[in-house]
């Protein structure tokens, strides 16, 4: 089942819920996914990477929102962006714990015989590419910069 008919039938639980958080994490996704499918020019449909890509960002800008709710004393903001952070979640491949990533990382790292920061864009090249949407790119970052020093 795609994630656009998956956010749709989740759309309608929510409504008939009466679930205010979710449907307006689900409906941020869906008008997400309508804006990139258009902002190409194509008729295509987003593949699954892309799919994966566009729910990263949403989480990510989330987090933020939600840490500087936190850092400006307003955990009435920042509730229900944590909130929308599970809903979305969800729809997110599950997530590789640090020391997971780190054995991967570690393993790119011996495989390519990468040494020093300045080898740090080829590794993380080859990371991302691996880890795809199972870690954040910060989290990767901070890894390969750790494993690399």
């Amino acid at each position: 089942m795609s994630l656009q008919i998956q956010i749709m039938d989740e759309i309608k639980t929510a409504m008939r819920a009466k679930d205010t958080v979710a449907l307006e994490a689900l409906r941020a996704i869906k008008s997400e996914m309508l804006l990139a499918a258009t902002a190409s020019g194509s008729k295509e449909e987003l593949t699954e990477d892309d799919e994966i890509k566009l729910l990263q960002r949403l989480v990510k800008t989330r987090k933020e929102s939600a840490r500087i709710f936190t850092e400006q004393n307003r955990p009435d903001l920042a509730e229900p962006e944590l909130a929308q952070i599970a809903v979305i979640e969800k729809f997110l491949p599950a997530q590789l714990s640090e020391e997971e990533v780190e054995a991967v990382i570690a393993k790119i790292i011996a495989e390519t015989g990468a040494s020093g920061i300045a080898s740090m864009g080829k590794v993380m090249g080859l990371a991302s590419a691996q880890l795809g949407g199972t870690a954040e790119g910060k989290t990767i970052s901070t890894i390969v910069k750790k494993l690399l020093v």
